[in-house]
């Protein structure tokens, strides 16, 4: 950080309201940040916020995400094994197929919220 002068005290005379201490305990723990960053790593890939997407709506069968997307179906694999590893997607096999659907349905909301302050600037 730039602009302190610690040896004569003027940042620290002149920030002395902030509170510090109490502000550094109001961040989470080392693992929710961890464990909500791979989140935010999972959803910032626009392919994967299209399969989240398609998903809104209940589970899909792999070949009908590769289908919606156009996409090769390796490409979709390894975006859906990221979203599984992120644990934002749950998945079933029955038979030779695979099925997909969200973990939790208001991540739809949240990203959607995240959009809305985009386009709010």
């Amino acid at each position: 950080m730039t602009g302190c002068d610690l040896q004569d005290n003027v940042c620290l005379e002149r920030y002395t309201n902030l509170k510090l201490e109490e502000l550094a305990k109001e961040i989470p723990s080392d693992k929710t940040l961890y464990n909500n960053s791979e989140v935010f790593k999972a959803i910032s890939d626009p392919l994967r916020l299209k399969i989240l997407y398609l998903l809104k709506n209940g589970e899909l069968c792999a070949c009908h995400i590769d289908f919606a997307l156009k996409k090769p179906q390796s490409t979709i694999s390894h975006h859906l094994a990221i979203l599984k590893k992120s644990n934002l997607v749950n998945w079933r096999k029955k038979g030779k197929w695979t099925f997909f659907s969200l973990a939790n349905p208001k991540i739809i909301k949240q990203i959607e919220t995240i959009i809305k302050m985009q386009e709010d600037e």
